[in-house]
């Protein structure tokens, strides 16, 4: 889809209208046109997490995926956890973790359980020897048509995908991360410039940074870092999943690149972030927008 040799950010991927479409949740990259670029072909990697554990949450596609394997390249072992039905993206996932060498550890279950929260870190620690680097990504949104016409079981089901588990995966973290360990958050551009359509999940995206700040200045001295990650508009599966064809087609030409971004572009964000090379940031929101400012 893209190549290392072309930089010039607005023509780096393809600017055109998205083909409408339209998934059921949780959405799958084999139903999403054009498929993403997950980094496959052009993450290069540089041992930067050599011998470090990873567990990704919603690790099967997009910017987990992408994740997983720029992970993989500089050196990690990685654990990622997912939804049942998307068993062949996990699967996918994990053979790409593999071709490193590296140990890939897969996870089937729901987040939205305190119980399958606190197994699923159990189950990592166990499967990977110890755990290094927590990476909070699983998320869920939905276009609303107005905040009286959402029901209560979809608030609901937004706030337990991406406030309660956040909390839950991380209690049950803390106690095995050593010293120079690190966690990150995928929250959103949301948290800051919200789009009513998103309500619900740009509270949650909010919260996330409060969450992220306050985690790193509790953990900070203990010497674990914390910090987020706020994507833009990127083409992944959860796009064409949250009800709206219309937005899909010119999804991300309204930033000051003029274009979506891929899940590819956001991996070496969380790659700086993990790196114990970069010991002095905590508490920090990273910004990859396309140029839409936070």
């Amino acid at each position: 889809m893209t190549s290392n040799t072309d930089t010039d950010p607005t023509t780096r991927y393809p600017s055109d209208d998205f083909p409408r479409q339209e998934q059921d949740q949780p959405g799958l990259t084999s139903e999403t046109d054009p498929t993403p670029d997950h980094g496959e072909e052009t993450y290069t990697g540089s041992g930067r997490l050599r011998g470090m554990r990873a567990l990704i949450t919603g690790g099967d596609s997009g910017i987990g995926r992408a994740v997983a394997i720029a992970f993989a390249r500089e050196g990690a072992d990685v654990a990622i956890s997912y939804l049942p039905e998307e068993e062949q993206d996990a699967a996918d996932t994990a053979s790409w973790i593999e071709k490193e060498g590296r140990t890939a550890l897969r996870l089937p279950g729901d987040v939205r359980s305190e119980t399958e929260c606190r197994d699923l870190v159990s189950q990592v620690v166990e499967g990977l020897g110890g755990l290094d680097i927590l990476v909070l990504n699983a998320g869920y949104q939905e276009n609303r048509d107005g905040l009286e016409t959402i029901p209560t079981a979809e608030i609901e089901r937004v706030f337990e995908t991406n406030l309660y588990a956040p909390m839950w995966i991380a209690r049950a973290a803390i106690p095995h991360l050593e010293p120079g360990s690190s966690i990150i958050t995928t929250s959103s551009i949301q948290a800051f410039n919200p789009s009513p359509q998103l309500i619900d999940y740009a509270m949650t995206k909010a919260a996330q940074v409060a969450f992220t700040k306050a985690l790193a200045q509790e953990l900070g001295p203990r010497g674990i870092r914390v910090n987020a990650v706020a994507p833009g508009p990127i083409w992944t599966p959860l796009i064409p999943a949250t009800s709206w064809p219309d937005k899909v087609v010119e999804f991300g030409q309204d930033t000051p690149l003029g274009r979506a971004g891929q899940p590819a572009e956001l991996a070496h964000a969380y790659v700086f972030l993990a790196s114990p090379e970069n010991s002095y940031v905590s508490g920090a929101i990273v910004p990859v927008t396309g140029g839409k400012g936070l």
